[in-house]
């Protein structure tokens, strides 16, 4: 009789552990998800790695996420986590074209009653402000376009014969835009020619004008919308064979919305005799992110500017927000009264800056 009850109980502790261990796998093993639109982008890595350094020495337990650049992936592993139950979600959004996964975002949250922080690529102020516990931390999408541009007009004033290879009295330039509908890159394209320009007519010189008076957009888009060293690459290379010094028409300023596609044209003008180093013929390449692979650039000779987007930055404030609502239960935006916070709107902005090397 004593042996039949032992093996009873053995075998009810056996399924009260096999039942908690079933549990413990149904709900979400971290209290904060993090939703990254693609790992492969390289200022997106730097956040990551900062951020996952932050969030691990707050104590603050995590799970990361590719969305590979799919707005459908990304959506269901945001329904997944918080099915799961996520006590917060940040998200990296994969379409900025239109509100509709935004909201669809929100709406997810909104009906899990947790707060949602989008970051770096921005949504409307419509979208945050249809939530209370919903916020944006990231940049002035026109910023970066602005001083990229009052960069190049202040490089060019400064090398204008060097630059000018066919001594047209002019220069030519080709430019690489990251993705159509994206506010950070419309207005990175815009103004990075806009403001250059305002430099030139200053000083009494002609207005930059694009290499290929074919394209009446004046840019070449990644068509994948990745901001891709490897578009840039490949719009480079075949440039390259048509527009060179021995016809009189070189491309002579590349112009990169981040700092990506710049190391994919440097990479095609290397194959070409520039931009190698030392005492190689230069073509002046400014990207945007001020990433450690182009400040490298710059200090080889290589690259002539960026614009620092401060990934460190932009993770130790996502981090503090994330520190009010799972640490310290407050609203996300409690005192963070130091920083550049939009009026009426939920939204905290980071500053850009030159970085020369």
């Amino acid at each position: 009789m004593k042996k039949t009850i032992s093996i009873i109980l053995t075998l009810v502790l056996c399924l009260s552990v096999l039942t908690a261990c079933s549990g413990g796998r149904a709900k979400s093993t971290a209290d904060v998800h993090v939703f990254y639109y693609t790992y492969s982008d390289t200022y997106i890595s730097s956040v990551r790695s900062a951020l996952d350094r932050e969030l691990t020495d707050a104590g603050i337990s995590f799970q990361d996420y590719d969305g590979g650049g799919s707005q459908t992936t990304q959506t269901e592993q945001i329904q997944t986590a918080i099915t799961k139950g996520a006590k917060m979600i940040i998200v990296n959004i994969v379409n900025t074209g239109s509100d509709d996964a935004a909201n669809g975002i929100v709406n997810l949250a909104k009906g899990a009653d947790i707060p949602v922080l989008f970051f770096n690529r921005e949504v409307s102020d419509s979208v945050i402000s249809s939530y209370d516990k919903c916020a944006f931390v990231g940049t002035r999408a026109e910023e970066a376009g602005i001083l990229q541009g009052q960069m190049i007009g202040e490089y060019i004033m400064e090398n204008f014969e060097k630059i000018d290879l066919n001594g047209d009295g002019k220069i030519s330039y080709i430019l690489f835009k990251g993705e159509e509908g994206n506010n950070e890159a419309i207005y990175r394209t815009q103004y990075s020619v806009e403001e250059a320009n305002k430099i030139l007519e200053e000083a009494g010189k002609p207005p930059l004008y694009f290499y290929d008076e074919s394209n009446p957009n004046k840019y070449l888009v990644d068509k994948n919308g990745q901001w891709s060293a490897a578009a840039a690459n490949e719009y480079m290379v075949t440039a390259l064979t048509s527009y060179s010094e021995e016809r009189g028409n070189m491309i002579e300023l590349v112009i990169c919305n981040n700092d990506g596609m710049a190391e994919g044209a440097i990479s095609a003008l290397g194959s070409a005799g520039y931009n190698t180093g030392g005492d190689s013929k230069m073509i002046p390449v400014f990207g945007v992110d001020a990433t450690d692979a182009a400040k490298n650039l710059i200090k080889n000779g290589k690259m002539s500017g960026t614009i620092k987007q401060d990934a460190t930055e932009m993770a130790e404030l996502i981090e503090e927000l994330c520190e009010n609502v799972i640490i310290d239960k407050k609203p996300m935006l409690e005192d963070t009264e130091g920083y550049n916070i939009d009026p009426n709107v939920n939204k905290v902005r980071i500053s850009y800056s030159k970085y020369l090397g």
